[in-house]
């Protein structure tokens, strides 16, 4: 494996990084978790997309559901996350990694009661920002509604 063709092919460098403090405000903060939109797809040029997502403690996550388009990876930051590996949940713990490829099955969850946070990595980058803002109210969707919806975010339930 070499790596990619060049994308930048200036001279000199250019100041183009941005940052986001720790501080900063999370874009959503609902009932059961916080999301801080760290890396959007747009900003990255569609190389990738990486969240931060922060439970609050309530049970809450995804049952399991794969991606067609896009891989996904979780990174425990903090507390203790369920983590669902096409064959078994296991419990995440600081430092754990889960990488899951297009087509992999998987699922997180917070059981725990307690707080806890991770990355989540999608790649490519994928807009996945308009899902997380919506996915609270797919119950009250239309069948046809939700349908079209989770086929636009390259999700599929099992």
């Amino acid at each position: 494996m070499s790596y990619p063709d060049a994308r930048y092919l200036g001279d000199g460098g250019e100041a183009s990084a941005t940052v986001r403090l720790g501080s900063a405000t999370p874009e959503l903060d609902g009932r059961t978790s916080r999301t801080s939109y760290l890396a959007t797809g747009e900003t990255t040029h569609g190389m990738y997309g990486l969240y931060r997502w922060d439970f609050k403690g309530p049970r809450s996550g995804p049952d399991p559901h794969f991606h067609r388009s896009i891989s996904e990876s979780f990174y425990v930051l903090s507390g203790s996350v369920q983590l669902y590996d096409g064959k078994r949940w296991i419990e995440g713990t600081p430092g754990d990694f889960l990488y899951v490829p297009e087509g992999g099955l998987h699922g997180f969850r917070n059981e725990s009661g307690e707080p806890a946070s991770m990355l989540i990595l999608f790649a490519p980058g994928a807009p996945r920002e308009d899902y997380f803002e919506r996915v609270g109210t797919a119950a009250q969707m239309s069948e046809e509604e939700r349908t079209e919806f989770y086929l636009r975010h390259d999700t599929f339930w099992v």
